[in-house]
């Protein structure tokens, strides 16, 4: 497992609560439509949206296999 890290200051989201998100996201075809899942599911990206780049970044990676 990767190192746990705040991704989201503003809602105290972590890298582990993305990749949790994501597992249970039956939706894997978009990286867009997943990261709507995950917005819903952690709250992630909607306070300043500054960590908008990183989550997106976060799933693209999980969705491409990486190690999580």
């Amino acid at each position: 497992m990767k190192e746990n890290y705040t991704v989201c200051n503003c809602k105290k989201v972590s890298y582990s609560d993305i990749a949790d998100a994501v597992e249970n996201n039956n939706k894997f075809d978009d990286v867009l439509k997943t990261f709507e899942s995950v917005q819903k599911i952690t709250n992630c990206s909607t306070g300043c949206g500054g960590c908008h780049e990183k989550v997106l970044d976060i799933i693209s990676d999980i969705l491409n296999g990486a190690e999580i």
